[in-house]
């Protein structure tokens, strides 16, 4: 599908096809559906995908059958491994369809995003990381915000598509430049979380009272929207997951190994990664605001220490 031919992507013209039904696909699947849209879905559980036949999506039985009743393919998967295999495997969306569009909705390396894009143009197959900032409650709202990387006609023609996944949407630029600004928003998102959580362990080291500190904390300037509603959550040891511990810590992980790729030092971040992994080791299903919890009852003699990158490349702790 040439992009300079491209026409709006809207219900009456396109046929969808969304991989990866997770905490996040499956409920922008549903959004789809709700405003018209028919969806392809496939995942390699099938119990998730036969759970949105109820609402009309109709159950590929693998990425050939997603690829041939599609003509815009939208991936949400967890990591750039699950990516490849999508996409690059013998039995991956590459191998099975030409003239495309794909809309790679995944947090992954900005590599991989560009690796996508190049072997897509290949192919004939046009790819656009559009990287998701928000939680599962924002996307059951509609108010996600989606950033993304790749050609200017496939953004324009995606639009309708965007207008109903998201509150607002952004061209960053070439491909990859889509998931690097989702790098840069879930750094803010890490660290914040670590300098309340650390803040936090200090009031209540100093001996103010729990419920007075959270509260005024959550009505200061210096919180962001972002990290409120986790300090009103955390104020009532509610750390059911909305943005998984895991899945930050992937992405703490993506950002160190991209920062070390552009041979950038990131002290504070790495200070992070490594409290966001001591929480996701202790309970690995939980929110990542969950560090909270975990500083609230860390002492200075237990050490936090600091993740590194080895010259191998290899996360270290000092």
């Amino acid at each position: 599908m040439k992009s300079e031919s491209m026409q709006p992507f809207t219900a009456d013209r396109v046929r969808l096809g969304f991989i990866g039904l997770g905490a996040m696909g499956s409920r922008l699947v549903k959004r789809l559906r709700d405003r018209g849209y028919q969806v392809a879905v496939y995942d390699s559980d099938p119990n998730r995908a036969w759970k949105l036949s109820d609402d009309g999506a109709f159950v590929a039985e693998n990425l050939r059958e997603l690829a041939e009743h599609a003509d815009v393919i939208l991936s949400c998967v967890s990591n750039d491994d699950a990516v490849r295999c999508v996409y690059f495997g013998r039995a991956g969306v590459f191998a099975s369809t030409s003239n495309k569009v794909v809309l790679e909705m995944s947090t992954i390396s900005p590599h991989i995003s560009r690796q996508l894009h190049d072997e897509g143009a290949r192919r004939g197959i046009e790819v656009m990381d559009v990287a998701i900032s928000g939680s599962t409650p924002a996307v059951e709202q509609g108010a996600i915000t989606l950033l993304a990387g790749g050609d200017a006609a496939v953004f324009e023609a995606a639009k309708p598509i965007f207008d109903v996944l998201a509150q607002r949407y952004f061209l960053m630029g070439p491909s990859g430049s889509g998931t690097s600004m989702k790098l840069v928003v879930n750094t803010i998102l890490g660290i914040g979380m670590q300098a309340i959580a650390e803040a936090v362990a200090l009031g209540e080291a100093e001996g103010l009272d729990r419920k007075v500190l959270f509260s005024v904390l959550s009505q200061t300037a210096v919180v962001a929207p972002a990290h409120k509603g986790k300090l009103e959550r955390a104020e009532h040891d509610d750390y059911s997951s909305q943005f998984a511990v895991g899945m930050m810590n992937k992405d703490f992980r993506l950002i160190l190994e991209t920062a070390e790729s552009a041979n950038l030092e990131m002290p504070a971040t790495s200070a992070a990664f490594q409290v966001n992994s001591a929480a996701f080791k202790e309970d690995p299903d939980v929110d990542f605001s969950s560090v909270v919890r975990y500083m609230e009852k860390t002492d200075k003699a237990a050490g936090v220490g600091v993740w590194v990158l080895s010259p191998s490349g290899t996360l270290v702790r000092t």
